[in-house]
């Protein structure tokens, strides 16, 4: 089982392992760049170097990199050159940092239409990644509440971009249980949760879950928004969680905390200590 959290880079890169190791996380999700801005400063050997043995020194057994939240490849518009731009620089720091899986948010068609949106998602990757055939990253699709114009909020959006992919092998899935549970997918009871995962394999595949984002939710089920709140605090519960953290297929995914937090991590260690209460 590989539980953590989220977190911070501030002051360097290393940082987010030296944070996580500090509560004793055994994976860790983290942004290589500043999440708000689309550019950033080359990363130095010194700190790839620097970034690597903190890694070994660590007892963080699984690390997943977060793109920044300014990228849209759906984008119809301008700013699609610079989602472009963004998240090739997003692919190469991930790559040499060593992290084996990138999360990213599908995109957002703004009001061009599904249809447009999903292929206009595939035919970026497709040229990002080709730029890159050596390269061993794993681009993770992640679900989505469905909040506005955002596609992936139904297993089927994710399956019809993977349809498109070229290489469909350097693609996953990250799960994020307040996502579905927005979106409507109902995890609340046994059945519910079993119900949602027999979709998720039939469309898509068990096997494309690579990441899962562990949040409760402050909204209720298929209210289509994306606000996270701490474990058993929201409208989820704890009865999702304990299916999740107890199924087989799951065993060796990383799962990570994406739940508000305060600087000393006191809420992601409350958070971390009620989901291992779960496990059976």
């Amino acid at each position: 089982m590989y539980l953590g959290a989220h977190m911070s880079i501030a002051g360097g890169v290393e940082k987010a392992i030296e944070l996580g190791s500090s509560i004793n996380c055994s994976a860790i999700q983290l942004f290589t760049k500043n999440n708000n801005q689309w550019k950033a400063k080359p990363l130095t050997d010194q700190s790839v170097s620097v970034f690597h043995h903190t890694w070994v020194q660590s007892g963080i057994e699984k690390i997943v990199a977060h793109t920044g939240y300014l990228i849209n490849l759906a984008n119809p518009g301008e700013n699609w050159v610079k989602s472009m731009d963004s998240m090739e620089l997003e692919i190469v720091r991930a790559e040499r940092l060593g992290i084996p899986y990138l999360v990213m948010h599908p995109g957002s068609h703004l009001g061009e239409g599904e249809e447009y949106g999903l292929k206009r998602i595939a035919d970026s990757l497709n040229t990002l990644m080709g730029k890159y055939p050596d390269y061993k990253l794993v681009i993770l699709l992640e679900t989505t509440a469905g909040q506005g114009t955002n596609m992936g909020y139904t297993f089927e959006h994710l399956a019809r971009i993977m349809d498109m992919l070229g290489q469909p092998e350097r693609y996953g899935i990250c799960l994020d249980t307040c996502h579905i549970f927005s979106a409507g997918y109902d995890l609340r009871t046994e059945k519910g949760y079993n119900e949602t995962f027999d979709t998720f394999d039939r469309v898509l595949g068990i096997d494309k879950i690579k990441a899962i984002h562990l949040n409760d939710s402050k909204t209720g089920f298929a209210s289509r928004k994306d606000r996270h709140e701490h474990i058993g605090k929201g409208t989820l519960g704890l009865e999702p969680f304990r299916f999740l953290l107890n199924d087989p297929r799951l065993k060796h995914i990383p799962m990570v905390l994406e739940t508000p937090k305060d600087k000393n991590l006191t809420e992601d260690k409350e958070n971390l200590k009620i989901l291992y209460s779960l496990i059976d």
